[in-house]
């Protein structure tokens, strides 16, 4: 299990943009379950949407591309991790909205992986429902 400081030395983003609270579960190379608590105190809250809260969908794939991130680095230790990763294919579908209050529990499997980039399958859930699932695609570049 990784806590936020451990997930800190592998992530470059910072509060408000840190996306996942704890890593449950890492498989070097084969699996990473995160969790990321959605707390109604995230100012996201405030506009989207006033009276119904949901978490935005593009901070759901957020979520899901930083735990790949996780996934992408757990069996690389010579990367430079201060290497930029880009996201760049995403086909994600949304099932059910995510609430305040909620955990939103994010697995990630590779599909592909070689030195420079990443073709993973993402799903999210909120106790055992599936709310979003699909596929990312993430790279390498220099800074």
């Amino acid at each position: 299990m990784f806590d936020i400081t451990a997930i800190q030395k592998f992530l470059p983003q910072r509060f408000p943009f840190l996306m996942i609270d704890r890593v449950l579960e890492l498989d070097p190379g084969k699996k990473v379950v995160a969790c990321k608590n959605v707390s109604i105190n995230e100012g996201f809250f405030a506009g989207h949407f006033p009276g119904k809260p949901i978490m935005p969908g593009v901070l759901i794939i957020e979520s899901m591309a930083q735990a790949a991130i996780m996934l992408f680095y757990s069996d690389r230790e010579h990367i430079d991790k201060k290497k930029n990763l880009l996201l760049g294919s995403v086909k994600v579908r949304f099932l059910h909205p995510v609430f305040p209050g909620d955990q939103l529990k994010i697995s990630v499997e590779p599909l592909k992986i070689t030195s420079a980039a990443a073709i993973v399958s993402v799903s999210a859930q909120v106790e055992n429902q599936e709310v979003a699932k699909g596929e990312l695609a993430l790279s390498i570049k220099d800074e």
